[in-house]
């Protein structure tokens, strides 16, 4: 789950990070209003899920209310990688002398969280480690001990070289790796974190993700999410007992079992295909399943295919297959779909396929085939 700056804000704030003042407005006139009791430069910052604004044109300095309602009335409504700015956080500037990066993931390979500090701040991290790998530097804490105080004035002498500014950055870490543990985050992330010339550090921009599966314990969390039409299936799915993924690619894939449904994609890669979902109906054999699991392929306007792939142990084939069809009769698609069943009534249901008049396979790679074949010529 993704939230905006301006919540990542209210969350620093909350664990005592240096964060200057901001309010979020919906319209220029609230900008307007903001501005009316405001003195001084301000950054108009577009409000949207996704990395990039600054090169898009969202954030910009104004050195005057005149400025910041103009900044304002250009931002609301610009469309940024396919997101519309809705709102816009208008935020106290600071003068700065350095911008640094700060951010914490979860590493599967240390089974710890990696505090990662970069001198190249203000900038995609992204593009620093595919250029500059070298500038990143990365510590892995012990869950145990979690960040204690000498290695984080340590990591902070090499951001800063320099003792008080080190004491300051570490503290900064240290509340930062708390407020990543206490709210289950996958990404707390501060870029830039800024120096200025009387020797103060700031959290100016904020970027926080969090785990999916701990949200039933973080009802604030929870209550700050802003769900796009994508993530919105992805959680409707969800309620559904499906598990769902968006992809990039035109087949469209209904498997059952995670496991399966990696294979699955994998082989429709390995063919030259592209898989447009990740798609688990899981272990029941509820047609109902089915049906939802249909509708959800189905409304994405990049399948050009389905193909559906189940192995039957406690899932029965013959249950999806009833399913399938009682799917097709609600909505009406010309999209070719291809099966393959193989397990529990399996054979029970080839038969209510093939009746149906849709094609089935007998092997994996031949749905993956016969798949992306079915996608081209609908193309």
């Amino acid at each position: 789950m993704k939230i905006h700056e301006y919540q990542a804000k209210e969350i620093f704030k909350k664990y005592g990070l240096p964060v200057p003042g901001d309010v979020l407005c919906h319209s220029v006139e609230e900008v307007e209003k903001v501005m009316a009791k405001k003195s001084g430069m301000v950054v108009v910052k577009a409000q949207v899920l996704v990395g990039g604004r600054g090169k898009a044109g969202g954030v910009k300095l104004a050195k005057s209310k005149d400025e910041a309602v103009k900044m304002a009335k250009e931002i609301l409504g610009m469309d940024i990688k396919g997101y519309t700015v809705e709102k816009v956080l208008i935020a106290d500037a600071v003068d700065i002398q350095k911008e640094f990066y700060v951010g914490l993931i979860n590493d599967r390979n240390s089974k710890s969280v990696t505090l990662m500090v970069s001198a190249e701040g203000g900038v995609e991290i992204e593009e620093v480690a595919k250029n500059t790998p070298e500038l990143i530097h990365k510590f892995n804490i012990d869950p145990l001990t979690g960040l204690i105080d000498f290695q984080a004035r340590e990591i902070g002498m090499q951001l800063f070289g320099d003792v008080k500014l080190a004491r300051k950055a570490g503290g900064i870490f240290q509340k930062l790796y708390k407020l990543f543990v206490e709210t289950d985050a996958t990404i707390a992330e501060i870029n830039p974190l800024v120096l200025t010339p009387d020797g103060k550090i700031w959290a100016i921009d904020g970027k926080m993700n969090f785990d999916d599966n701990a949200l039933y314990r973080q009802p604030e969390v929870l209550n700050m999410r802003e769900a796009d039409e994508e993530e919105q299936k992805e959680i409707d799915a969800h309620e559904k007992g499906l598990s769902y993924v968006k992809l990039d690619g035109n087949i469209g894939c209904m498997v059952n079992g995670a496991g399966l449904a990696m294979a699955t994609m994998d082989m429709i890669k390995l063919y030259g295909g592209s898989p447009a979902n990740f798609l688990d109906i899981g272990g029941s054999s509820n047609p109902q399943k089915v049906v939802d699991a249909m509708n959800i392929l189905l409304s994405d306007e990049n399948v050009n295919a389905v193909m559906i792939n189940i192995f039957g142990g406690i899932t029965r084939c013959d249950d999806v297959a009833r399913g399938l069809i009682k799917a097709l009769e609600i909505i009406k698609t010309n999209i070719p779909i291809v099966v393959r069943l193989s397990g529990t009534n399996a054979e029970k249901g080839l038969a209510i396929i093939k009746e149906a008049g849709l094609p089935t396979v007998g092997t994996m790679s031949e749905a993956a085939k016969k798949a992306i074949e079915l996608s081209q010529t609908k193309n």
